[in-house]
């Protein structure tokens, strides 16, 4: 589609009106977008149209519509958090993330749907209600980015941004056939933050291809000196070109686990396309193993920074509007405030440990292949699923180990298509590689899709 607007095959505005038709006939239903300003939408679209005829510069993204997530700061345009606290507000200046969207051309068009405040790997809130899965509407779509990935799905936008904490770019990825990237710590740096030294949540691109996730990543990507711990690569390292076929798997030492050693438990539908997998790894020339690495401490680590990190965030906001924050939001900012110093240092130490184990791991594997989420996707009328293969899940965390465990490792992780249910829910593998291989995974998620394309996944 860029190339196509570059090329002057499409104008912007005429390739707005295909999404808007579009949206109009899908978003009544899946509840994906929100915030919706179609008027500015054009008047965007034509601006974009008048500065590629009087030879302006044109960004990676010019002329795409865009919507974004509707937990990042968007200038001028309603940003609630899913929150009805924000129902009315309008940031007056952009993120960072939105920033270098809309310097790489994009047409705004809206915001994509969240669950309050990011919390939760199912979209849904009190001010705009529920997203559903374009593939089965009485299905959740995941979530945080639950919107960003029923969006995608559905053709309403061509790409779209995210967020991750335990998941939140993967399990909506998954659940909606698409592909999303968390990206490694520091890889999409994030501005203003209310502590820029926080280290578990990460901004990141989701599309429908690998390939694509490469384009917006290159614009998302780079170092920004607001940012001091944003990593150095800038952005055009990630867009080159991929390799095209199945060439980035041969020779490629694959660890694959369905429970990284029992310690989460696993729909059984799921675990069969996750270990389906191996055989579309090694019929492309991979060396596959069974193995894994030592996660033991990983599930204490996150729930206490998430517990800290949600406190120091909205606690003083839960003190202000008591009984407005959802009941499960509410607990886990509760438990941050029984939270000691001793038992964040806990967590950080632990988390260096981990760290360590993930190097040494990676010495002797390329990639490490598990499920993105432990379920296919849940009817849409449960906040989560309360049971896996009849076992109790004893929090709305539970079933979200498979992604939050990797949150920890500050590794790269991507979640790529890789079959479907017996009822034809999509489920995707998760792809991790060493922290700073955001490329190389890239290449190895590409060929996977490639192969699995090829085998008929």
């Amino acid at each position: 589609m860029a190339a196509a607007v570059r090329e002057g095959r499409i104008s912007a505005r005429e390739l707005l009106e295909l999404h808007l038709e579009r949206i109009d006939r899908r978003n009544p239903e899946l509840n994906a977008i929100v915030n919706l300003d179609v008027d500015r939408a054009r008047a965007g679209a034509e601006a974009a149209d008048r500065h590629q005829a009087t030879g302006g510069r044109l960004g990676p993204l010019h002329g795409l519509p865009f919507a974004v997530k509707d937990t990042h700061a968007t200038a001028g345009w309603r940003t609630t958090y899913g929150s009805r606290i924000f129902a009315d507000h309008v940031p007056d200046e952009d993120e960072l993330i939105v920033e270098r969207v809309r310097r790489a051309g994009v047409v705004l068009i809206g915001k994509t749907n969240v669950p309050e405040f990011a919390a939760g790997s199912h979209t849904f809130n009190r001010l705009f209600g529920t997203t559903r899965n374009p593939h089965d509407p009485s299905r959740s779509a995941g979530g945080s980015s639950g919107g960003a990935a029923a969006a995608l799905a559905a053709g309403m936008v061509p790409l779209a941004d995210g967020s991750d904490m335990g998941g939140s770019l993967r399990n909506p990825a998954s659940f909606c056939g698409v592909v999303g990237l968390r990206p490694s710590l520091g890889r999409v740096p994030e501005w203003p933050l209310y502590n820029l030294w926080e280290t578990t949540s990460t901004g990141g691109p989701m599309a429908r291809t690998v390939d694509d996730v490469a384009l917006l990543l290159g614009v998302l990507a780079g170092p920004d000196p607001r940012t001091p711990l944003a990593l150095g690569d800038p952005g055009p390292t990630f867009s080159r070109p991929l390799p095209a076929g199945t060439g980035a798997l041969a020779g490629l030492r694959v660890a694959l686990s369905v429970d990284l050693g029992g310690v989460f438990e696993v729909d059984h539908d799921v675990a069969a396309v996750v270990e389906s997998s191996a055989a579309t790894f090694a019929g492309a020339g991979a060396r596959v193993a069974a193995a894994y690495p030592d996660l033991r401490e990983a599930d204490d680590t996150f729930r206490t920074l998430r517990a800290w990190h949600l406190q120091a965030k909205l606690g003083s906001l839960l003190a202000e509007h008591p009984g407005e924050l959802k009941p499960s939001l509410t607990d886990n900012i509760r438990l941050g405030e029984g939270l000691s110093g001793a038992d964040v240092a806990r967590a950080y130490t632990q988390r260096t440990t981990i760290a360590e184990r993930m190097r040494l791991f990676f010495e002797e594997y390329d990639v490490l292949a598990l499920p993105v989420s432990q379920v296919p996707p849940f009817p849409a009328d449960q906040e989560y699923p309360a049971e896996i293969n009849g076992r109790v899940q004893a929090t709305y965390l539970d079933w979200m180990r498979s992604a939050y465990l990797i949150t920890v490792t500050g590794c790269p992780a991507i979640s790529v298509p890789a079959g479907r249910t017996p009822a034809g829910l999509p489920v995707g593998v998760q792809l991790v590689a060493p922290h700073g291989a955001d490329r190389r995974l890239l290449e190895v998620a590409a060929a996977f899709e490639a192969a699995s394309v090829a085998s008929g996944s």
